[in-house]
C-alpha cells in the first residue's frame, strides 16, 4: 500500500495496481512524492511503482485534434481576457516587456547620431530607477519628483557643463595632469567637488520646497536618481568623445561600463549626498556641517577613485573605494535612527 504526497498532504493508501490506474488516466503524476505505509522513505511515485514491476503509461486522450478541440481556443487565444482588459491589473510583466522591448522599438526609428547614444543611455537609467524605486522609494516618493529630479540634474549639468564650462573655472581642475599627490588633490577639489556638487543641486532644490519633513531614505531615493541621471548623460559624453579613440574591445566594455557600473557609482555617491542633505533638513541647528559633508564625503571617495582607477593601483585602490562607498550607504541607512537620535539632543 502507498500513500500520495502532494502540497504536503497525504493521501491513501492506494493498493499499487489502482495506484498504476490513477497514474495511467492523469489523475496521479510520475513525480507526486509517495512512501510506502510501513516506511518513511520519501520516493516518488514513479520509483515506487518500478520498485514493483510496474510500468506506468499515461493514455492519450484522443489524437491530436481531438486533444485540441477538447482544450479550446479560449486557453490559446483568451478573448474575453483580452476584451475586458484583465491583463492589465498586473503590470509586471507588462512593464517589464516594455523594458525588454526598448531597444527593438529603436531599431525601428529613424534617428541616428548622438540621440541613439542619449536614448540608451535613457533606457539603461530607467532599468536603474525601477531597480532603485522597488528597493529605497518610501511612501513620501513620487514619481513627479523622481522625474523632476532625474531630468533636473541632466539640465543643471547641460548648462553649467556644455553650456557655460562652469566645472572649468575651478582651478584645481588643471592639478589633475600634474603627477601625484597633486592629482589626488585636484581630482578630489576639482573633478570630485564640481560633480558631486552638480548632481546635489536639485536635491538642495527638493529640501527647500518640501511640504513635510522627508525621512533620510527618501532622500537618498533622489539622490540615487540624480546620480543615475548624471552618470548616463556623462557616459554619453565619454562614448562619443573618448571611447570612440579606444579600440574596438576597450570601447565596447567601457561603452557598457558607461551605461551600468559607472553611473551606479555616482549613484551611491549622490545617495550619500542625500542622506546627510536629510539630516541638515531635520536639524537645520547643524546645516552647516550637514550641507559639507554631504559634498565633502562623496566627492573624497570621487576622487580617490578616479586618481587611481587607471593606474596599476586602481585593483588595491580604486575598485576597494568603490564598495566603500556602497557600505558607508548601507551603514548610514541602517544607523539613522542613532544619528537622529544624536542631534535631536
Amino acid at each position: 500500500m502507498i500513500y500520495i504526497i502532494r502540497n504536503n498532504q497525504k493521501y491513501g493508501p492506494y493498493d499499487e495496481q489502482s495506484l498504476l490506474s490513477y497514474v495511467n488516466n492523469g489523475q496521479v503524476l510520475l513525480c507526486d512524492k509517495a512512501m510506502e505505509v510501513n516506511s518513511i522513505k520519501v520516493l516518488t511515485v514513479k520509483k515506487l511503482l518500478n520498485r514493483h514491476g510496474l510500468k506506468p503509461k499515461v493514455v492519450h486522450g484522443g489524437d491530436l485534434f481531438s486533444q485540441l478541440k477538447k482544450i479550446g481556443s479560449e486557453l490559446i487565444i483568451p478573448k474575453d481576457t483580452f476584451i475586458n482588459k484583465q491583463w492589465i491589473s498586473d503590470k509586471r510583466l507588462l512593464v517589464l516587456g516594455i523594458i525588454g522591448l526598448f531597444p527593438s522599438v529603436l531599431s525601428f526609428m529613424p534617428i541616428g547620431g548622438i540621440f541613439v547614444f542619449y536614448l540608451v543611455a535613457l533606457y539603461f537609467s530607467v532599468i536603474w530607477g525601477l531597480f532603485f524605486y522597488s528597493y529605497f522609494k518610501t511612501p513620501q516618493v513620487t514619481i513627479k519628483t523622481t522625474s523632476l529630479v532625474f531630468f533636473l540634474t541632466q539640465a543643471f549639468v547641460f548648462l553649467f557643463w556644455d553650456l557655460f564650462g562652469i566645472p572649468s573655472l575651478n582651478p584645481f581642475y588643471h592639478l589633475i595632469d600634474i603627477g601625484f599627490p597633486l592629482s589626488l588633490v585636484g581630482y578630489i577639489l576639482g573633478v570630485g567637488l564640481s560633480e558631486e556638487l552638480g548632481k546635489a543641486l536639485p536635491i538642495y532644490v527638493i529640501a527647500k520646497r518640501i511640504q513635510e519633513p522627508l525621512i533620510p531614505q527618501t532622500f537618498v531615493y533622489y539622490g540615487l536618481m540624480s546620480g543615475i541621471a548624471f552618470g548616463v548623460y556623462e557616459g554619453v559624453q565619454y562614448q562619443t568623445t573618448v571611447n570612440v579613440q579606444l579600440d574596438y574591445t576597450s570601447a565596447f566594455f567601457m561603452n557598457i561600463a558607461r551605461l551600468t557600473s559607472l553611473p551606479f557609482l555616482h549613484a551611491v555617491w549622490c545617495g550619500i549626498a542625500g542622506y546627510f542633505i536629510a539630516f541638515a533638513n531635520l536639524y537645520p541647528k547643524y546645516r552647516l556641517s550637514l550641507y559639507f559633508l554631504a559634498i565633502a564625503v562623496p566627492a573624497i571617495l570621487h576622487g580617490i577613485y578616479d586618481t587611481f582607477c587607471g593606474s596599476a593601483l586602481g585593483l588595491f585602490i580604486a575598485l576597494p573605494i568603490t564598495f566603500v562607498g556602497v557600505i558607508l550607504l548601507m551603514t548610514y541607512l541602517k544607523q539613522g535612527v542613532n544619528y537622529q537620535s544624536k542631534l535631536r539632543n
